[in-house]
């Protein structure tokens, strides 16, 4: 587990080493989704969940207000456990979710509720600047930190290139550095993170529950829209 942090600059301990073994850990169960799907041509069916958990638990919020994307009243909802420092998180809000979105989520069919699991402090550096932005901006921010993901997730210097995202976003000099020394918040981002794994056994990213059914790898356009179709 991502150790917690003292009240300081959280990318002050935020080693290559730390990156690295966050690459890492993110990759088993993702890799392990892709390489069943290839083995049994089946990539286009929906692939079968690890379990199920108590949806009315998992719908409560933790101490961080859920972001959402979505009507409330939608009859499919996908919770995502994500870290920021997750290639396979970052493939897919790149490939996967975009059409996820324009299917499912903007026709009222389903809604996201996006959570912050964090892998190590740069991951958790990133979560605390999409929380300290504009709330209308939050997933902008996620957005852009995935795809920019190579610049500063393993970088030597992770400072600059997270600073010039959150530039982009209205931050100045003075209010990066006072989101990136909030204690509080980062105390809430880590506790996302301990909730996931104690509550509903998060291990890996990213891991998505869809009407509380457990599917751990980044999935597929096609697996997901399986998954949602035979929920409709």
């Amino acid at each position: 587990m991502a150790a917690l942090l003292s009240r300081r600059n959280v990318l002050s301990i935020a080693a290559m080493s730390a990156a690295g073994a966050a690459l890492a850990a993110c990759s088993d169960s993702s890799d392990q989704v892709v390489a069943a799907a290839e083995t049994t041509g089946a990539v286009s069916d929906a692939p079968a969940p690890e379990g199920t958990v108590d949806t009315a638990k998992l719908y409560e919020p933790g101490k961080l207000k859920d972001m959402v994307m979505g009507k409330a009243d939608a009859p499919v909802t996908i919770v995502e456990y994500a870290s920021m420092t997750c290639p396979h998180c970052a493939h897919f809000a790149e490939t996967t979710l975009p059409t996820i979105k324009e299917k499912y989520i903007d026709t009222g069919k389903a809604r996201l509720i996006f959570r912050e699991f964090p892998f190590d402090p740069r991951a958790a550096a990133a979560f605390m600047l999409a929380r300290c932005a504009p709330e209308d901006r939050y997933f902008p921010m996620i957005d852009a930190l995935f795809k920019q993901q190579q610049q500063w997730a393993a970088a030597n210097d992770a400072e600059t290139p997270l600073l010039q995202i959150a530039k982009l976003a209205g931050f100045t000099q003075e209010s990066f550095q006072a989101c990136l020394t909030n204690q509080q918040l980062l105390d809430d981002v880590n506790a996302s993170r301990e909730r996931g794994e104690k509550e509903f056994g998060v291990t890996s990213t990213p891991t998505f529950f869809i009407n509380g059914k457990k599917y751990a790898g980044a999935l597929s356009v096609d697996q997901m829209s399986a998954i949602i179709d035979g929920l409709l």
